[in-house]
C-alpha cells in the first residue's frame, strides 16, 4: 500500500487519485539501479586516473553510489537476519529476529530514499551574521524596507486544500483592505501623505537613478506587470477558457495574487494617469489562468493581457519574442548548461519584446521557498522573462540545480549566481520601478498550496502581507529572513530556505568582492561590470526582526512597519523636515541644469552653488516652500567648464536651530526639531 502511495498522488481537489509517479516513488525503484550505475561510473573514471575524483560529475555520482553500498549492506543484513529467524525455536526470539529484519529493511529504504544522509558532512556549515549589512542601500530613505500585514485581508477559514476553497478566489481576498495596503505601501515607501504625491516620488526617485533626471511619469510610457504564474502550463488548465481543469494537482497553487494586480492597476490608472492602453500584464512565458483575467478586465477591459501562446479568442496577447540575445550570462558558458548541470554551454538568452517596449517594469512576485534555488522572489521570477520553453538552462546558477540535495558543490558561497546578472540587467531588474511584493498567501515552495504561518505575528493564519522597496537586494533579505525563521524541520513543511548558501546571490549582489574568482558580473557583455545593486544583512533575531538601521547600528536595511500589528518598530513619530535633493539632469550640462528637491512638510529652504574652491556664487533659492516636488533651474551661461557643487539646507519653520558651523541647517538625520543639510556634484562642459 504505502508503494502504491508512492506512484498515485492524491489531488485535493478532485477527491480522487492521480496517476503521477512521484519522486519518492521513483526513486524506491528506480534508486538501486542509478545507485549501481553511479558506482560503476566511480569506479571506471577514478580506477583510471585517481585525481577524477575531485571533479564534479564524480562528486554528484558520489551521493548515489554511497546511497547504493548502504542499501546492499542493509538488505544483506536485513536478509541474514530473517534467515536467522527461522531458526529460532522460540517465539519470542522469532519476534525479536523478524523485528530487526523490519528495521533494516527500513533504514535501507530510507537510505536511498534520502540521499542527503550521504553527504551532508562536505557542506560547509553556514553562519549568518546579524545585522553586517553590506552594499550599497537604495531609496528616497536607503535601505528602506515597508511591511504591511492585516490579517483581514484573507479568508481565515479559506482551506486551499478542499476543492472550491481555492485562495485566489473574490471571496477569500478582502479587495479593499488589499488596496490600502498597497496605498499604505507606497505612502510610507516615499515619506508622502497622498497616494498621487507617492507615485510622483516613485517616477521621479525611479528616473534620477536611470540617469533620466527627477521626472514623473509622461503620458505615452509603457508599464510592464510582470506577474509570476508559476503554474500555468499546458495541461493544468482547460484550453476552452483557460479555467481550472478537474483532477489537476498544480492549477493556481502558489503565484502573484490576482487582487495585489487589481491593486495596482487602480493605482496605475485612477491615481498614476497611466492610460490603460500604455500597460501590459502577464508572465509571458506562461498563460494568464481565467480567474485572473475576469477580476482584472472588469474593471480595465483595455489593457493589454499577455500569454504565451495568444489565446486571442479569449482577449489574451500573444507575448513578441526578441529577434536577437539580450542577455548575456557572465559565467560565459562555464556553469550553465542546457539541460542543468549537463548538455551544450548556454551563453545568452532572447527576452520578450515588451522588455525593450516598456519603460518601467513592475515585477510582483508571491513570497515563497524553492526547491533549487532556496527561495523565490524578484530574481527567481526572470527565470520566466528569457524565451525558453523552461528554465532548466539556469538551474546551474542555483543552489540546487538538480533539486536538493543531488548537488553539493553547487551549495557553497562565492558559486556563480545567474540571479545576480538577472537583477543587474538593463532590461530586467534596472527598469524595475520599485518593488512590491506580494505575501498574502505565501508558503513553504514554487509547487505547494499556501501553508498559514506559524510564528508571530501571523500566530497560525495566512501571512497576509505586502512588502514594498527601492533596494533590490534589501526587500530579498528581508524575505529570506522570514522564510529561513518558519520554514524550519521543526515547522513540518518544506525546508528549502534552509539550504547551504541561498543567500550567496545576496552577498555578490551587495559586494563585488563575494564575487566568484572568474566572474565579472556583465549581463549585457558590453564591458560595464555591476556595482553594488544594493544593500544585504540579516535581522537580528524572529523575534524583534531589527536591522541595522532599526537599531541606529549601521547603514543596513530599515524594516518599517506600516500598520499597528507588526512589532518590528512603531511608526516613526512625526518628523519637522523630511527632504531629498536630486542629482542634477542634465549632467554633465551646457549652459543650464535643473535641481530638484522634495520636501514632505512646509520648510525654509535655502538652495545655493559653490565652485571647486568653496567660493559661494550663487544663491537659487532662500525662503519658505511648500512640502512637495520642486524644480530649480541653474543657468551657467558666464561660468567657465568645471565642476560646481550645489547644497540644500532645509529647517522647520519652527525651530530655532540655528545654521552650523558650515553655514547648514543643522543636523540631517531629520530628527524632530532639527535641519536638513545635502550637497551634490554638477560638472559644467563647454
Amino acid at each position: 500500500m504505502n508503494l502504491l502511495r508512492e506512484y498515485f498522488r492524491f489531488c485535493p481537489r478532485s477527491g480522487k487519485f492521480v496517476g503521477m509517479k512521484t519522486p519518492q516513488g521513483l526513486a524506491l525503484v528506480l534508486a538501486p539501479i542509478i545507485g549501481l550505475v553511479a558506482l560503476a561510473w566511480i569506479i571506471y573514471r577514478v580506477a583510471t586516473k585517481p585525481s577524477r575524483v575531485a571533479y564534479p560529475c564524480v562528486r554528484a555520482a558520489m551521493p548515489f553510489a554511497s546511497g547504493f553500498i548502504g542499501y546492499l549492506l542493509f538488505v544483506g543484513v536485513s536478509l541474514l537476519l530473517w534467515a536467522k529467524a527461522k531458526k529460532q525455536q522460540t517465539f519470542p526470539a522469532l519476534m525479536f529476529m523478524c523485528a530487526l529484519a523490519v528495521v533494516g529493511l527500513f533504514l535501507s529504504y530510507s537510505f536511498v530514499n534520502d540521499p542527503a544522509n550521504a553527504y551532508d558532512a562536505q557542506l560547509p556549515s553556514l553562519h549568518l551574521e546579524a545585522n553586517q549589512p553590506i552594499g550599497t542601500a537604495l531609496g528616497i530613505f536607503p535601505g528602506r524596507v515597508v511591511w504591511v500585514h492585516r490579517p483581514q485581508a484573507t479568508n481565515e477559514n479559506c482551506s486551499p486544500a478542499v476543492l472550491n476553497h481555492e485562495w485566489y478566489r473574490p471571496e477569500n481576498n478582502n479587495q479593499p483592505v488589499i488596496d490600502s495596503m498597497v496605498s499604505t505601501a507606497i505612502r510610507k515607501l516615499t515619506g508622502t501623505a497622498s497616494d498621487s504625491a507617492a507615485w510622483d516620488a516613485i517616477f521621479r526617485f525611479h528616473n534620477s537613478s536611470r540617469g533620466k533626471g527627477a521626472v514623473g511619469y509622461t503620458s505615452g510610457e509603457k508599464v510592464f506587470i510582470k506577474t509570476n504564474a508559476t503554474s500555468s502550463w499546458g495541461g493544468n488548465f482547460n484550453t476552452a477558457d483557460l479555467s481550472y481543469r478537474a483532477g489537476v494537482m498544480y492549477y493556481a497553487v502558489s503565484e502573484t495574487s490576482p487582487a495585489i494586480v487589481l491593486s495596482v492597476l487602480r493605482q496605475l490608472v485612477n491615481v498614476a494617469g497611466v492610460a490603460q492602453t500604455d500597460i501590459y500584464v502577464g508572465d509571458p512565458m506562461k498563460h494568464i489562468y481565467k480567474h485572473c483575467y475576469d477580476l482584472w478586465h472588469a474593471d480595465f477591459p483595455n489593457i493589454h493581457y499577455l500569454d504565451t501562446d495568444g489565446y486571442t479568442n479569449l482577449g489574451r496577447e500573444k507575448a513578441v519574442k526578441s529577434t536577437t540575445a539580450k542577455i548575456k550570462y557572465s559565467d560565459r558558458g562555464t556553469i550553465l548548461k542546457s539541460s542543468g548541470s549537463t548538455g551544450t554551454a548556454i551563453t545568452e538568452d532572447l527576452l520578450y519584446d515588451i522588455f525593450d517596449k516598456a519603460e518601467y517594469l513592475l515585477n510582483i512576485p508571491m513570497l515563497k521557498g524553492h526547491k533549487r534555488a532556496g527561495v523565490t522572489m524578484f530574481a527567481k521570477n526572470h527565470f520566466g522573462s528569457h524565451t525558453r520553453p523552461g528554465a532548466s538552462q539556469l538551474h546551474g546558477g542555483l543552489v540546487a540545480p538538480e533539486e536538493y540535495p543531488n548537488t553539493p558543490y553547487r551549495m557553497q558561497y562565492g558559486m556563480y549566481r545567474v540571479q545576480v546578472d538577472l537583477m543587474g540587467h538593463q532590461l530586467l531588474g534596472k527598469k524595475n520601478l520599485f518593488y512590491l511584493m506580494d505575501a498574502l498567501w505565501a508558503t513553504d515552495y514554487e509547487l505547494h498550496i499556501p501553508l498559514k504561518w506559524k510564528m508571530a505575528p501571523f500566530n497560525n493564519d495566512w501571512m497576509s502581507s505586502v512588502f514594498a522597496s527601492f533596494d533590490p537586494l534589501a526587500i530579498e533579505s528581508v524575505g529570506y529572513d522570514f522564510l529561513r525563521a518558519e520554514w524550519t524541520a521543526a515547522r513540518g513543511a518544506g525546508t528549502y530556505p534552509q539550504m547551504n548558501a541561498t543567500d550567496d546571490y545576496l552577498h555578490q549582489a551587495a559586494d563585488t568582492t563575494n564575487w566568484p574568482t572568474g566572474i565579472s558580473y556583465d549581463p549585457e557583455d558590453d564591458g560595464t561590470v555591476l556595482a553594488s545593486l544594493g544593500t544585504h544583512e540579516h535581522w537580528n533575531d524572529s523575534i524583534h526582526m531589527q536591522y541595522s538601521r532599526n537599531l541606529g547600528a549601521g547603514n543596513g536595511i530599515e524594516l518599517l512597519a506600516g500598520d499597528q500589528t507588526v512589532s518590528v518598530k512603531a511608526d516613526p513619530p512625526t518628523v519637522a523636515v523630511q527632504a531629498v535633493l536630486f542629482q542634477n539632469y542634465p549632467n554633465p550640462f551646457n549652459p543650464s541644469t535643473t535641481i530638484s528637491y522634495s520636501l514632505t512638510n512646509r520648510s525654509h529652504v535655502t538652495l545655493t552653488v559653490f565652485n571647486a574652491v568653496g567660493e559661494q556664487f550663487a544663491v537659487l533659492q532662500n525662503g519658505e516652500r511648500e512640502a512637495g516636488y520642486h524644480d530649480v533651474k541653474l543657468q551657467a551661461n558666464d561660468l567657465p567648464s568645471g565642476v560646481y557643487f550645489y547644497r540644500i539646507q532645509v529647517r522647520p519653520l519652527d525651530s530655532a536651530v540655528g545654521p552650523d558651523s558650515r553655514g547648514g541647517a543643522g543636523d540631517p538625520s531629520g530628527r524632530p526639531g532639527q535641519g536638513f543639510v545635502e550637497t551634490r556634484k554638477a560638472l559644467l562642459l563647454r
